[in-house]
């Protein structure tokens, strides 16, 4: 791309926690869904990591913001500034003019059409001129490196960071799906309420995540594996003086036993939903797990144990669905399942 190519083509996965960018097949932006704001004149202060490091640590002229929720934008302006903060990421280089962009995003398969509109605004705002919208679980089917347009039956299960999407696809659409705003957030708010009910101590958001990274798991017992003990700082609630709780892997699965249980659920009720042909399929193939949930120690292993039917994690499950983003921005004209 040189001075005056006039199109460029980027492909992004706008999560609720992280926002992916690739271009010409390469990661090119990896960073937070967070940005800072200044109070009085609403200007971008940071974006990604940068403003992520800000997070909580702010004072009354800062506020930083996730503009996404549950996998939808809940702040317009915010989620518009951060788009153009990260795409500036790509375009580092000095141009005579900015290029007209084409993009393809992806976005939950239960969104409805008012939250597709607010994609689509937001980043025809933020200077892309051709937008393409795609379904997360079939981009991260493509990411996987499954043939969605084969005639067979596969399944994802894609658990971010604001929704879990389950989705079973063939014959490059989506034959039943399930979105549920239960994700990756709603584990780390079980940690912080875990916290604070059995151990009097105030963590905050950013440290539930590190302990949920740290021991987090979905299965009470982990064998060989077993991570070793997270120790956390934090004020006691009551006294306000200094404690320090070491935190086990299985206090952590306790505690996020409701949530696991209802995204299991959810995959059984997509199941009853798909037609016995494709279910024959599925239970042959297996089902796949991508999005940064499936990173929780044990998980395959419990689904598997549940379900009956082999789960096999992604090979790069945090960047599946922006694989498959850049896989299909480069076929938008022979990917029917694009939405424009």
């Amino acid at each position: 791309m040189g001075l005056f190519s006039f199109t460029q083509e980027i492909a992004m996965d706008l999560g609720t926690a992280n926002t992916i960018i690739t271009s010409n097949g390469k990661i090119v932006v990896d960073e937070p869904s967070v940005v800072a704001l200044d109070r009085r004149t609403d200007k971008m202060i940071a974006v990604g990591e940068k403003a992520k490091l800000m997070h909580e640590k702010t004072h009354e002229n800062i506020r930083t913001i996730r503009p996404l929720r549950d996998g939808v934008i809940a702040d317009f302006y915010a989620c518009e500034q951060m788009i153009r903060g990260l795409i500036k990421m790509v375009n580092t280089r000095h141009r005579l003019f900015s290029p007209s962009l084409r993009m393809v995003i992806g976005v939950p398969s239960g969104s409805t059409e008012v939250e597709l509109r607010a994609v689509r605004d937001s980043a025809e705002h933020a200077g892309g001129r051709d937008v393409y919208l795609i379904f997360e679980p079939m981009a991260a089917a493509i990411g996987i490196g499954i043939d969605v347009e084969a005639p067979e039956g596969n399944m994802i299960v894609d658990i971010g960071g604001g929704s879990t999407e389950i989705a079973v696809i063939s014959l490059g659409g989506i034959v039943s799906n399930n979105s549920i705003r239960i994700a990756g957030d709603d584990l780390t708010a079980d940690i912080q309420e875990y916290m604070s009910r059995q151990h009097n101590v105030k963590v905050s958001e950013r440290m539930a995540e590190r302990i949920k990274i740290h021991v987090g798991a979905a299965l009470t017992d982990l064998g060989d594996d077993a991570p070793e003990d997270y120790i956390v700082h934090g004020p006691n609630r009551i006294t306000a003086l200094p404690m320090e709780v070491p935190v086990c892997y299985q206090e952590v699965a306790h505690c996020l036993e409701k949530s696991i249980s209802k995204i299991e659920t959810a995959i059984l009720s997509a199941l009853e939903n798909t037609p016995p042909e494709l279910y024959a399929d599925i239970v042959h193939n297996g089902i796949y797990l991508a999005g940064g949930g499936a990173l929780l120690r044990g998980l395959d292993k419990r689904l598997t144990d549940k379900i009956n039917i082999p789960f096999h994690i992604a090979e790069d499950p945090l960047h599946a669905v922006a694989k498959g983003t850049g896989i299909a921005l480069k076929n938008v004209d022979r990917f029917s399942f694009l939405m424009r």
